[in-house]
């Protein structure tokens, strides 16, 4: 039968064997030549091993702690929603609790970019307005030319017919030059039914503004009598353009503009 190394009881030892026992703290064990002691080592790795348990349970605590602050926070809400911030500024306004700081800044920082569109949506309206009315200008007077060379009238004449012309007439919405009334309807012709048009407001020149014309183009002729030629009357350029929209007509057509 094989003797027990380490017993409880040394009664637990057949009476002639107990002589190979010795006791260690409490317990009988075996004496046996050439075998270490290793009870000591023994208590050493249990004390090592409490003390890993110990320091764990130390460790798990102190981290309780320290997240308690935290608790109900999802991490990966928390970072998706601080990735949306633009700077570590904001990120730290929002650790403070200041979000109503970030709004604010944030608002600011919008309305900034929305002027600098609105001024540049403006700046491209200017820009595009100044565009269509030279275009504009450009059409009403290749209308004016257009109307005059039919007339008959001399070429040193244009630029002085342009500039009283520009005074008088429009573009309508199919690109006609037409003269508006005060309501913004055209001013009807002689026949009633059709638009003023350059053309006769030129023919009625030939009566009001006869050196326009080569001598013998017109009815009234350079040298006609009653013209404003002849001694007609005048109207200076400020007197002209104080009159109302439907007081020019009839002032371009009986009077000589003068500078």
């Amino acid at each position: 039968m094989a003797l027990a190394f380490m017993v409880e009881k040394i009664d637990d030892i057949p009476e002639i064997q107990r002589s190979l026992y010795t006791e260690v703290d409490g317990k009988y064990r075996l004496q046996v030549d050439g075998l270490e002691d290793t009870t000591g080592l023994k208590t050493a790795l249990e004390k090592e091993r409490q003390a890993v348990k110990d320091a764990k349970a130390a460790s798990k605590l102190a981290l309780e702690e320290a997240m308690a602050p935290f608790a109900g926070i999802d991490p990966v809400k928390t970072r998706a929603l601080l990735s949306k911030f633009d700077n570590e500024e904001e990120a730290a306004l929002i650790a403070a609790g200041k979000v109503d700081e970030v709004i604010a800044k944030r608002m600011a920082k919008r309305d900034i970019e929305q002027q600098k569109l609105l001024e540049a949506a403006k700046q491209g309206e200017q820009t595009a307005r100044s565009v269509a009315d030279s275009f504009k200008a450009r059409v009403l007077d290749n209308h004016i030319r257009a109307a005059a060379a039919k007339a008959g009238i001399h070429p040193f004449a244009i630029e002085d017919a342009l500039l009283r012309a520009r005074a008088l007439f429009t573009l309508d919405d199919k690109g006609d030059a037409i003269q508006a009334g005060s309501d913004g309807a055209p001013v009807l012709g002689k026949d009633g039914k059709t638009a003023f048009s350059p053309q006769e407001w030129l023919e009625a020149m030939k009566e009001t503004a006869p050196h326009w014309f080569p001598a013998g183009g017109s009815g009234g002729g350079a040298g006609g009598s009653g013209g404003a030629g002849a001694g007609g009357k005048t109207i200076t350029r400020a007197a002209f353009d104080a009159l109302s929209v439907n007081e020019k007509p009839k002032a371009a057509r009986t009077m000589v503009i003068v500078d």
